[in-house]
């Protein structure tokens, strides 16, 4: 009987210990368990930051260089650059089924609307009062020359910067992507 009482105390004094300890204080969330976790001590960007000289904490990269991941493309966006392309530019995407597939779907979700699906620049934009793009295999650039005779670097620095109405997918494709597209675009310059 003895060991009941004093299993018995101890299961009463260990409900009031839990009762009352967890009555205390409604906005406590407890123990922390490892609260750098959730506390972080780093700056916010926008914070005020004394370790360095102009107390930003958000800082410019130094110049020239790149981020990770991030492909240079050192062309600039003007008639200069887009020739220059012309001439320094090649793909070296190997040409596989693969690729060639991909730069279909590609061209197929981003470029399809004002191009058409066969390069005619028939797309559904067109319907809607916007101006045709030239025709990829019977068309005139706009810079000049036929559409049937863009080299890689010329496709590719007009994916990368836009034209005329159309403006960049730089953001919508990465340069694996738009070399695919280009890969795509010789096969319709050939219909």
């Amino acid at each position: 009987m003895n060991k009941i009482k004093i299993l018995g105390t101890i299961a009463v004094a260990i409900t009031a210990t839990i009762a009352i300890s967890s009555c205390k204080d409604k906005r406590s969330t407890g123990w922390e368990y490892a609260p750098n976790m959730y506390e972080h001590l780093a700056y916010d960007p926008d914070q005020i930051n004394d370790n360095f000289k102009d107390g930003k904490t958000a800082q410019v990269p130094p110049a020239g260089t790149t981020p990770i991941g991030f492909v240079r493309f050192d062309y600039p966006n003007s008639k200069d650059g887009y020739e220059k392309a012309s001439v320094e530019v090649k793909s070296t995407l190997p040409q596989t089924q693969a690729n060639f597939t991909e730069g279909k779907l590609l061209f197929t979700s981003y470029c399809s609307p004002c191009h058409g699906l066969s390069g005619k620049g028939d797309g559904l934009v067109v319907a809607h009062g916007f101006p045709a793009p030239p025709s990829y295999s019977t068309g005139v650039s706009s810079r000049g020359g036929n559409m049937k005779d863009l080299t890689d670097g010329k496709i590719y620095h007009t994916i990368t910067y836009g034209v005329n109405a159309m403006g960049s997918y730089a953001s919508q494709l990465d340069p694996t992507e738009r070399w695919k597209v280009v890969m795509y675009v010789h096969h319709l310059q050939t219909l």
